[in-house]
């Protein structure tokens, strides 16, 4: 898949503080490049001779949502069509956990439908996550 094929969204619940919002997009945005590394740019140099680390390559647009559409849409990425789509999601019980390993042991507790979803990173096909999320706003 070319970078012209690939398209990145995240979409968060516009209607939490803040400072949830932008740990929930960090968080998401470390997964992405992890699992994508080769979309993150090489170091480069400013006219002083000052050395950047690379940044991300392609755009990654933060769109609005609310509880439940988050909780929709995650249905949605569940369905088998979308499988070619990555989904990075972060939600109420990670942010609550102060460890990964308690995060993990959280995690076998929980029902997903039980899972309150703060943001969804998306990750695949243009087309594909166009037709997830085409119709929702920008974060501003």
């Amino acid at each position: 898949m070319t970078g012209t094929d690939l398209k990145c969204v995240m979409v968060v619940d516009e209607t939490l503080p803040m400072g949830i919002i932008a740990n929930s997009t960090a968080v998401m945005g470390a997964t992405i490049g992890k699992l994508y590394p080769e979309i993150i740019g090489e170091r480069v140099l400013d006219q002083t001779g000052h050395t950047h680390q690379g940044i991300i390559e392609i755009p990654i647009p933060i769109l609005k949502g609310d509880r439940a559409c988050l909780k929709e849409l995650r249905s949605f990425l569940y369905d088998p069509q979308f499988s070619a789509l990555t989904v990075v999601d972060f939600f109420d019980v990670a942010q609550g956990c102060k460890t990964y390993e308690e995060y993990v042991e959280k995690m076998k507790q929980i029902p997903e439908a039980d899972i309150d979803y703060f943001g969804l990173t998306l990750m695949g096909p243009k087309k594909q996550v166009n037709k997830l999320t085409g119709s929702l706003p920008l974060l501003r």
